[in-house]
This record gives structure tokens, sequence and C-alpha cells, in this order.
């Protein structure tokens, strides 16, 4: 049996009690404490280099899959780039100082998938609104942020209601979008788009389903006179589509549909003749755009704007709607066509994909090309406003030369006046107006870029544009 140690008592050496000898210290000058502090932060950053020397550092094997995440810019002050700390104090402490972010001009990194271990699968950008579909473990989500004035993301909630009943018309964070189907957690999403007010989801076992504005039949359902939209629970089903839907493109307030046979439909408005269903009213059931494509394969669409375009399997590209810039120049001379007419683009090569913004519009060929017609900022310079037919972009702007023959263009996307175009190497580049810094390239906003420019991004595998800002999905190094 062990019994603990008597403790050591110090005795003072004058009296021999126990009590603590009080020592007094000489007054330390400020010079010496400067010294002090001076060779503290030596030692510090000593152990920090040290540190850092010991550190093994483990590379990844070719064998290792990269995560994804997902980065936003433009405006901010709509919560489209699903960043709530932008118009929030993220703590109550930073409250008082605090000043919203209303745009962002560089891409910003999106954390809240990653915090919530969400894997990022597609995205769709609208005005001002954004969808967002994920993975998370075994269940497929749909999430938005942004504004929800028109219920095209859905009826939400206060986490806090307190029994008020009013539904959020602005979503600063992803948030889920409960949709009525059977399996809510298990949404195997094929496309999705987004409008003006109005958003599309395609999925490949619970049908199509649209939410939002639907004052012109863009959400494919019987227009109802004076509905109001605002805190709308009803999420509409179309039931008189085919099955097989591949593609769908909202334009400002239509839709259309691309099934898996190249068959085109449409609904929404068609007052410039952007349905191409043959006439320029209001279409609430979607129709098969027929007209010179009846007997074609379509294999793409695009349209953000009034101008609708289609490429086909051959190479060739048709167009109707609104032509008042030159868009379908090269194929009418009417600055409004309700009926598809091929445009002349034998210039550009096998053509495989075409978008069309508010004025201009843009084509890549299958040797990754891109030329570009219309109004506006086009890519080509300040002196080129203006260009009725086709003209191509430079590929050396894009990266292609001596040291990097295989560099190429694989796909294009636009907002209503910007272009963005993605490489095979996963670079990103994008021209056009910069409103609020939609471009991405860290300018002041509201500065145009008159040619294309590379965005600080690297393995861009995802991209879409909104009217004011996008959202890339790329792979993550770290």
């Amino acid at each position: 049996m062990f019994s603990a140690p008597l403790p050591v008592l110090t005795l003072c050496q004058k009296c021999l009690s126990n009590q603590k000898q009080r020592i007094l210290t000489p007054n330390i000058s400020p010079w010496s404490s400067l010294q002090h502090r001076a060779a503290t932060g030596f030692v510090q950053n000593y152990e920090k280099r040290e540190a850092k020397k010991k550190m093994i550092w483990q590379y990844a094997s070719p064998n290792t899959k990269p995560s994804q995440s997902v980065w936003a810019w433009g405006l901010a002050e709509s919560g489209a780039l699903a960043i709530p700390g932008y118009l929030r104090p993220e703590s109550k402490s930073r409250s008082a100082n605090f000043r919203p972010i209303n745009f962002m001009a560089r891409p910003a990194r999106v954390r809240h998938f990653e915090k919530f271990k969400q894997k990022p699968l597609m995205v769709a950008c609208g005005y001002g609104f954004s969808l967002i579909a994920v993975k998370k473990g075994s269940k497929r989500l749909l999430m938005g942020s942004g504004v929800n004035s028109d219920s095209q993301l859905g009826y939400h909630l206060p986490r806090q209601s307190q029994g008020s009943g009013k539904a959020l018309d602005i979503l600063i964070e992803p948030t889920e979008i409960r949709l009525p189907v059977n399996k809510p957690e298990d949404l195997d999403i094929v496309t999705m788009a987004c409008g003006r007010a109005h958003s599309v989801i395609v999925t490949g076992s619970q049908g199509v389903l649209t939410l939002g504005n639907n004052a012109y039949g863009q959400c494919g359902r019987a227009i109802v006179e004076g509905e109001v939209f605002s805190q709308n629970q009803n999420v509409n089903k179309l039931k008189d589509l085919p099955q097989d839907i591949i593609q769908v493109v909202c334009g400002q307030d239509h839709t259309l549909f691309l099934t898996s046979e190249g068959h085109v439909w449409a609904c929404g408005m068609g007052a410039d003749g952007q349905t191409g269903l043959g006439h320029y009213q209001l279409q609430g059931q979607p129709q098969r755009v027929k007209g010179e494509l009846e007997g074609r394969r379509v294999v793409s669409v695009g349209g953000k704007g009034d101008c609708s375009l289609a490429v086909t399997d051959s190479g060739e590209v048709f167009g109707w709607g609104n032509s008042e810039y030159s868009q379908l120049a090269t194929g009418t001379s009417d600055t409004q066509i309700n009926k598809p007419v091929k445009l002349d683009t034998s210039h550009c090569g096998h053509v495989v994909k075409a978008v069309a913004g508010g004025a201009t519009a843009a084509l890549i060929n299958a040797v990754g090309e891109v030329y570009v017609w219309g109004w506006g900022v086009l890519g080509k310079g300040p002196n080129l406003q203006s260009c009725p037919s086709p003209s191509l972009i430079p590929q050396a702007i894009f990266g292609k030369c001596e040291i990097s023959p295989e560099v190429r263009v694989i796909d294009i996307d636009c907002g209503l006046t910007s272009f963005v175009a993605k490489t095979d190497q996963g670079d990103l580049y994008s021209w056009g107006r910069n409103n609020h810094g939609c471009l991405g390239l860290s300018q002041s906003p509201h500065k145009n870029q008159y040619f294309p420019l590379k965005i600080d991004l690297i393995q861009v595998e995802k991209v879409s544009c909104g009217v004011d800002h996008m959202i890339a999905i790329c792979k993550s190094i770290i």
C-alpha cells in the first residue's frame, strides 16, 4: 500500500515560514517590451516554418475521383447566387457593421453543397433565380434559390412563421423544392430550365413538372384569367407531351421541348411567333412545331429571349420568332415569323448547337468553331455591333495555337446579352454585356467585354446563364 507524497513547502529564508516571499521586480522599459514581443513573433514564425517542413503531402492517385464544387457570380441581391452570407450576417457579432453584397464580379464558391454533403448534378439559371439538382447519399433532390415572387421555386414558409402563413417571395440560400411525385426524394431529373418567372423540370419516371407564372401559357396548362401566382402551391404535371423529352428550353415567356425522336413541342407567348406554331397567339397546351422542321430530326434547341433556334442531325439551323435584329435575316426578311425557316449556315460547317439571346445568337460546329450574329456585343471587337450572317470568332481566342492545336469549344450558352463557351480542356470564356458582373471576369459591373476572355475557373463541367448571373459546376481539386 502506497501513500500519497507530501507536498513540498517553500520556506522564507528570513523567518523560516511557509509564506510566499514577495519578489520585487525592476520596472521594464517599453523598449524591452517591444524586444520581447519581437522575439516571441520570431519564435512563432520559426515554429510555423518548421511545421511546414515536417508536413507530409499526399498526392491523389490517378484513380481518385475529384469532388465537385459550385461557383456563382453576377447579381447577388436577388439571392440567385445561393450564398446567404451576401445578404445577411453570418453571426450576431457581425450584424452591427454588416453591409450586404449586391453583386459579385468574380466566381464565388457556394459552400452550402459541400457543407451539407450534396453532390451537384445539374443547374439552371433564370431571371434572378436558380435551380440546382443534387444527390445526397441515396437521395436525389431539387434545390432552389433566388426570387420566388411567382412561386417559380415552389411554396415556402419561413422557419419561424408563427402561424402567419405568409410564404417567402425570395430564398437567399438553397432550399429544397418539394414536388408532388411518388418519390419526392428520388427525383430522376433528365433536364430542367428557367424562364422569366417559370420553371420546368423533366424527370425520367415522374413526367414533366412546371411551376410559376402561367399568364401566357408558358407552364403548359390552361390560362386562367386573373390568376394570382404569388404564394401559389400548385405544381402542374403535363399530360399532353410525349414521355421521351430529352431537352427543355425556356425563353422569357415561352417553353420549347425536344423529344428523343427529334420533334419540337412549344407553348407560351407567341406574340413574336416564338412558339413556331403558325400563329401569334397565346398557347397554353403544348403543340408540335412543324413548318420546315417536318420530316427532319432536331438534336438541339435554343432560345432565351423571343427568338428560337433548332439544329438538325444534318447540321442545319432553323429559326422562328423575333428577327428585329437580323437574327433570322439569312432565312427571311420579316421581322417576325411564326413558322420555322431554314437559315443559311452553309459556310459554318456541320452545326451541332445554336443559342439565341435577346438580340444576338451563336452556334458551334463539329470542329469547335464559334460563329456569332445579330446586334449587340458579339465578341469580335467594339467595331462590330451588327452582323446579319454568322461570323467566325478566331479560335486562337479560345486557346487554340501551335502548342495546343487540339483545343476546341464543345459547348456554348447565353443569357439575354452575354455568352459563355466551354472548351474540351474545361476552360470557360465569357463575353457580352457585363450586367452586375455576370461575366465573372472581376471587372467593374456594366463594363462590356468585346472579346471572349477566360474566367478564372478550372475543370468546368456544366454552366448555365441567367439574365444577370451565372452558375457553374466544376471539378474540385481541394
